[in-house]
């Protein structure tokens, strides 16, 4: 390289690269024509000449690609600590990111490894969240170089990103050259609080390395305490315990099922997507406006019994109440097992074709339909014509549910949260509160909504805070004696 260009990269001197520019107007164009080479974008990236970085980018974008020594500008600009420069980079260029350089790594890389100073990496995962896939000529990813460095502060932002997207389980379960995911490198360094954090995004304590060691018994190993007592508890011993066999079987037959279902669903079009979205909606709509008005309809007011749910619990299984259907129960059941199922897996469906849309408007639409299933689930109950037809209708819905959840977990595409609301409410909580107590059953159904929740702190303490208030402060008693009142 010409040494004045040199000497004017590293001033940051713009006025000198245009007057060199003018002496030979090919200087930029044969430093272009060598594939590695050192250009003046290194160095004013190394140097952190942000102007001139950028004069040069727009006379030579193709000098932001090339290495030099296996390190891009962009690489350089992170070693050094030039946040403004690698954010400049980014804005031009949200790729520049994935550029992967000496042993493959990039510049979340060298990140993940220095620590995250004033916040960069947040802005670098903000732009390009897909990023963090990347691996290493060895197969490492960010996350195993954060926990190989100690990098506590970097693993959490890691972390949070990758619990919005779709690919978590993957990447946080990913192995390195020898085997060792995140989870077996934390265990070795006895990183309790990086344990936890794994753990808490789907990191896999039951997966092998090479040697055939689980990051259990690389904790005992290195007879690291108290990463042994995370990893044997999973903050939750009861379930540690379930059988591991077991889960995977349930898990592969789940996925296979799954396919059948959910098999390309990623390729639909837009156009395919928004006409199958009318269609579930239209099901939706029916199906629910079936539980509002039952076939033949419903017992009215010169009915001799009083409404179904003022009844003394004798009196509960002689049909007849006011408000529940005049079907008998065998067609009863027969028409609404039909309607149950037509209605849960179209509500998973739907669930599962929100995917593309933005993530607060999804949410947002995601909590409205589990309200809707809600709704559609206490309808049932309250037009059944007899109090053991609501209770089998409860656990037959308990029992679809929980199959069509297996089949998403095996899908990794429907909202935990809309998931969690719906399945909390349909746990056969009427039947069971005769024998508990409402309160008792409010308890369990709320401790259920933070199980489900426990790794979206905030989310699960919200909904069940929102869910007790609900519960016990008579919310429903008042609304239903205000429209009795009406």
């Amino acid at each position: 390289m010409d040494t004045r260009l040199k000497r004017a990269a590293r001033a940051g001197n713009v006025s000198d690269l245009y007057s060199i520019i003018e002496r030979d107007g090919n200087v930029l164009k044969n430093l272009d024509e060598v594939e590695f080479v050192n250009t003046p974008l290194h160095i004013a990236a190394e140097n952190g000449c942000t102007e001139f970085a950028m004069e040069i980018l727009s006379l030579k974008p193709s000098f932001a690609r090339k290495l030099h020594r296996g390190l891009s500008p962009i690489h350089l600009a992170v070693q050094a600590g030039h946040k403004e420069m690698v954010l400049r980079f980014i804005e031009i260029d949200k790729d520049l990111v994935r550029i992967r350089g000496k042993s493959g790594e990039t510049p979340l890389h060298y990140i993940s490894r220095l620590g995250n100073y004033d916040g960069l990496l947040d802005k670098i995962l903000e732009t390009c969240p897909d990023c963090i896939r990347d691996v290493t000529t060895i197969n490492s990813t960010a996350l195993h170089i954060a926990t190989e460095s100690n990098r506590l502060d970097v693993l959490q932002v890691l972390i949070r990103t990758l619990k919005k997207k779709d690919y978590c389980r993957e990447v946080v379960n990913g192995k390195d050259k020898d085997g060792n995911t995140a989870l077996h490198i934390a265990a070795r360094n006895n990183q309790p609080e990086m344990l936890k954090l794994l753990l808490n995004c789907k990191a896999d304590k039951y997966d092998t390395n090479q040697h055939g060691l689980t990051a259990l018994e690389v904790a005992q190993e290195h007879n690291s305490r108290e990463s042994i007592t995370i990893l044997r508890g999973c903050f939750f011993p009861v379930f540690s315990n379930f059988n591991h066999k077991m889960e995977k079987q349930i898990m592969a037959s789940a996925t296979k099922a799954s396919l059948l279902i959910f098999h390309d669903m990623d390729n639909i079009s837009d156009q395919d997507r928004n006409a199958l979205l009318v269609i579930l909606g239209l099901l939706l709509t029916t199906t629910y406006q079936a539980s509002l008005s039952p076939p033949g309809g419903v017992w009215q007011g010169d009915s001799p019994s009083e409404p179904f749910h003022h009844r003394p619990l004798e009196e509960r299984d002689s049909p007849g109440s006011i408000g529940t259907s005049v079907l008998g129960e065998s067609y009863f059941l027969i028409f609404y097992i039909l309607a149950y199922v037509v209605f849960i897996v179209t509500y998973f469906l739907t669930l599962a074709l929100l995917k593309p849309f933005p993530n607060g408007f999804r949410t947002a639409l995601e909590v409205l339909l589990a309200f809707l299933a809600m709704c559609f689930d206490q309808s049932l109950s309250s037009i059944a014509p007899t109090f053991s037809i609501a209770v089998t209708l409860r656990i037959f819905s308990t029992i679809i549910f929980i199959l069509m959840v297996f089949l998403c977990i095996a899908y990794h595409q429907v909202s935990k949260l809309s998931v969690s609301i719906v399945g909390c409410w349909i746990f056969p909580s009427y039947s069971l509160s005769l024998f508990a107590g409402e309160k008792v059953v409010a308890v369990i159904q709320v401790f259920l909504l933070f199980l489900v929740l426990y790794d979206e702190f905030w989310k699960g303490t919200i909904l069940a805070v929102g869910y007790s208030l609900f519960l016990w402060m008579g919310i429903p008693c008042c609304i239903h004696r205000m429209l009795v009142f009406l």
